[in-house]
């Protein structure tokens, strides 16, 4: 109920405005609350008997008094009716506080959704508080500027959260954080700056940032977004090194035949502060921080420090993208990459025999890239990261596709470029868990990464339909040319460079297991194009000839791949991907034979090349037989099938198989020059044991040399 006593007390606060206003005004004002004041002062005086339940109605539109029987209420006035009948009038609420913006920048934050964390906070005041915005993001900003320190500033650099370019937004952080993140030795000109740190940004606002200020980033037709790598279109595998110290000296693969290349502490520390400096001297940076491996048990946290929005969409799109609540505890990452791909290393520094250097320190957990903006560097070199931390929990790193039924039934397909990996691991039959690096632990397999990044040269939709629908807003085109109005892509032209590349989330391709993992593998399929002609169209392997295999890592390539190839060559890659391992080959193919042992799954050569004669004389295996027998190995009916083994290489094929025509099953059947067979089987048969011939000896720091039982998996002649 109204009291009297607050009348002329809501007069009073109304005046103190009131001297403030225009004359005008202050009439209108003065009047207004006059009138307000008396209504409230009648209805305190002559009726002060009545009740808030009283005055809540009767239920039937109407507001009266109480005990008023015929329409007059007890002291005498009449009743008093509100009638509800109008059910299409507009009621407006003009209760809301109005908006208070008086420029567009302004209007446009008042745009944007805030909300606050509901992450419960581990403190003590209970587990229900929530984290302030202003604590998570001063964790947040301490950490990256740990990340950042150089190694004369031990706290790193003051960085603060914002575009520079909006100086009103970015003011108010700077002042909270320039307390807490002041360097506290050498203090020089760079800490008179803020390092602007962008962090986590959407794909949106990622493309706002390449649009405005990294030239040559466009939006093409379909949504995605174009970019140019720079002078590097690809990897630089002869720049890629590695430190090497007591541990790594023992533990990691050197010599012939080896993708690391030494380096020295020294000399990566080197390189570390020049890519940190540069970084600093930035009026902005892009941190992502995110997950590898989507088995919650054995994730690995990675933070990217870029300088160009690219990177970090690349990266987002590359790696797993953590949760709102993930990233409020994100903590303090496992590695971290600093790519100043921008900025060339210093070429007389020791070991560096360019501008270029790709580096990796495992005992610091850190990866400095200098002098190359091709974003697959950091894809591969966590990639690298993994073949080495992995094995170490007893977990095998692959660089594989994997698909799984719908029964449940895993099948992991390895091949190098041009086996058809890509293509015969998307079935849209089938579920896609990941299309190129994968664990295989006691839990069973998982991806390690969070998107695909799929060539695109002579992409088409009739061929590629997953691929093509797939770019779209969020996708990174690498090196593509377009048109310059319509911004359609054109997918055949090679002016750039032929390795044109799209990066995308995984949840792009319709039939992507999320999450990206499944049981025991039951299928291995080793996928070779062999241009020779010789090898069958496929073969059940033993464990030792898996592991022959598999350690071999064989295809062809064929006339006009590369400049000089005028006839089938063999290529061999370690383990299907000898560029990005870092143990000897054999402690992988050891622990692919034990996994395989225990949990029964069977090893498979497919030859999707040649028959009938090698590159130039025979014909291509049809890719509708190479389906009918990849969909025979996942039903199982090719278990069932009657064997025969081959000559010289001892490969046990089946006699016949349904859609198959049985006389390509054994090569020398498709031949019409027998000895021509003979004689190209042989040859292939020693290009396989001259390459064996390096892993024949090798001792994996104390243990023993490759076993008998695996050498005699080999061709045999």
């Amino acid at each position: 109920m109204w009291k009297k006593s607050e009348v002329g007390k809501s007069i009073t606060d109304e005046a103190k405005v009131v001297r403030d206003l225009s004359l005008l005004e202050q009439f209108v004002l003065y009047w207004s609350v006059i009138v307000e004041s008396f209504v409230s002062y009648l209805c305190l005086s002559f009726f002060p008997y009545i009740s808030r339940e009283e005055m809540a109605g009767n239920g039937n539109g109407e507001f009266s008094f109480p005990n008023g029987g015929t329409g007059t209420a007890r002291n005498g006035l009449a009743k008093i009716h509100t009638h509800t009948e109008k059910q299409n009038e507009v009621c407006h609420d003009d209760s809301a506080t109005p908006v208070k913006a008086q420029t567009i920048d302004e209007l446009h934050s008042l745009q944007k959704k805030k909300s606050a964390p509901s992450t419960p906070s581990k403190g003590v005041q209970g587990a229900f508080d929530t984290v302030s915005d202003a604590e998570r993001q001063k964790q947040q900003l301490q950490s990256i500027s740990a990340s950042l320190a150089s190694l004369t500033r031990e706290t790193g650099p003051k960085v603060v959260k914002g575009d520079p370019a909006k100086k009103t937004e970015t003011s108010k952080v700077a002042h909270i954080e320039h307390h807490n993140l002041t360097p506290a030795l050498n203090i020089s000109d760079s800490a008179l700056k803020f390092t602007h740190i962008l962090y986590n940004l959407s794909s949106a606002e990622l493309y706002e940032q390449a649009i405005k200020y990294e030239h040559g980033s466009f939006v093409t037709s379909s949504g995605a977004i174009a970019t140019l790598s720079g002078a590097k279109t690809g990897r630089s595998p002869k720049d890629k090194r590695v430190v090497k110290d007591a541990t790594t000296e023992d533990e990691l693969w050197w010599g012939k035949g080896s993708p690391n290349i030494e380096m020295d502490e020294h000399t990566f520390l080197v390189n570390r502060e020049r890519a940190v400096d540069y970084l600093n001297s930035l009026d902005k940076v892009y941190v992502n921080d995110q997950f590898l491996n989507w088995d919650p048990e054995h994730r690995i946290k990675v933070r990217i420090v870029s300088a160009r929005a690219y990177h970090s969409l690349f990266m987002n799109n590359m790696c797993i993208r953590p949760t709102p609540e993930e990233l409020e505890n994100f903590g303090t990452p496992d590695f971290t990459i600093y790519n100043a791909g921008k900025f060339p290393c210093n070429r007389y520094t020791h070991y560096m025999t360019s501008s270029t250097s790709i580096d990796i320190n495992l005992a610091r957990m850190e990866m400095v890239i200098l002098g190359t903006q091709y974003a697959g560097e950091m894809k591969k070199g966590l990639f690298s990261l993994m073949h080495y931390l992995m094995p170490k929990r007893q977990i095998l790193s692959l660089h594989s596709g994997c698909n799984m039924g719908k029964d449940g039934d895993v099948a992991l397909f390895f091949g190098l470029s041009g086996t058809g990996k890509t293509t015969l691991s998307t079935d849209h039959n089938r579920y896609l868990i990941g299309d190129d690096e994968h664990c295989w632990s006691e839990n069973g397999v998982s991806n390690i990464e969070g998107g695909c990044y799929a060539k695109c040269i002579d992409l088409s939709r009739e061929k590629e339909p997953d691929i093509w629908n797939a770019i779209k807003f969020g996708t990174v085109l690498e090196n593509v040319v377009f048109d310059e109005h319509t911004r359609e892509v054109d997918y055949l032209d090679r002016s750039v460079t032929e390795n044109t590349r799209a990066a995308y989330p995984i949840e792009y391709i319709p039939n992507a297991k999320i999450p990206c993992v499944g049981p025991h593998p039951t299928n291995i399929i080793l996928l070779a194009c062999d241009a020779f002609g010789v090898l069958p169209p496929v073969s059940k392997l033993s464990l030792a000839q898996t592991m022959y295999h598999f350690i071999s890592g064989y295809t062809a390539l064929v006339a006009g791949t590369e400049d000089g190839i005028k006839e089938p060559q063999a290529t061999f890659s370690a383990c299907f991907g000898a560029a990005f391992i870092m143990l000897h080959p054999t402690r992988y193919a050891a622990m692919l034979a034990e996994k395989m042992q225990k949990h029964g799954a069977t090893g498979w050569l497919v030859n999707t090349g040649w028959s009938g004669g090698n590159y130039g004389s025979g014909n291509r295996i049809k890719l509708a037989y190479t389906r009918k027998i990849i969909d025979a190995i996942h039903s199982g009916s090719l278990l069932k099938a009657i064997y025969k083994k081959t000559e010289v290489f001892g490969l046990e094929i089946p006699t016949e198989m349904d859609g198959v025509p049985s006389e390509i099953l054994d090569p020398i059947n498709t031949w019409s020059n027998k000895k021509a067979y003979t004689d190209t089987l042989l040859k292939l048969g020693g290009l396989f044991k001259k390459n064996f011939d390096g892993f024949v000896n090798y001792k994996i720091g104390k243990d023993s040399s490759l076993t008998e039982q695996i050498l005699a998996a080999g061709p045999i002649f």
